[in-house]
């Protein structure tokens, strides 16, 4: 049991790792002015954009840019405390700053997944996934934000080494 959880642990510790180059190079470029980044991040990100059919990163609609805002702001600064305390293992004190990590991402995820697989792209700017394929392999680029979340977040709760009550001595 230990070994899975240190191997939960470290995978949880490449996620956000993982993120914060995601989100500076890529997830930011929604928020910032144009020329800010290099030439060939603006290319990648358009490139994934047209190849995948994901019209939220090229013409970000308001409620997506909200949650960059909270990417930037709230999940960004939290990232490498997660990463430290995940790779460190059995660190106690990130399970509530994890919770409330994982239950706000989930949340997010879940309206863009929704948006992914029923909104009407056809009056998009950008084309849009059209075709149920097209929705799916959308969505599966994005389902790995909202599984390893939830695993966080069941970790966090149900795991024996985060989830111990500590008696306390009385005087």
């Amino acid at each position: 049991m230990a070994r899975a959880l240190r191997c939960l642990e470290a995978a949880f510790a490449l996620y956000f790792i993982s993120h914060v180059p995601i989100t500076l190079l890529l997830d930011l470029q929604a928020l910032l002015p144009a020329g800010l980044h290099p030439q060939q991040l603006t290319e990648l990100l358009h490139w994934y954009g047209t190849t995948f059919r994901d019209p939220m990163m090229l013409h970000p609609p308001a409620w997506f840019k909200a949650f960059i805002y909270c990417e930037a702001f709230l999940q960004l600064p939290f990232f490498p405390v997660a990463a430290y305390a995940f790779l460190k293992g059995g660190c106690k004190w990130i399970r509530t700053p994890a919770i409330i990590y994982s239950t706000h991402v989930a949340t997010t995820l879940f309206a863009i997944l929704a948006h992914i697989l029923f909104h009407d792209f056809s009056t998009s700017e950008y084309p849009g996934p059209r075709t149920l394929r097209e929705r799916l392999i959308l969505s599966s680029i994005y389902a790995p934000y909202l599984l390893i979340p939830l695993l966080i977040l069941f970790t966090m709760l149900y795991s024996p080494q985060y989830n111990q009550v500590e008696k306390r001595k009385r005087k």
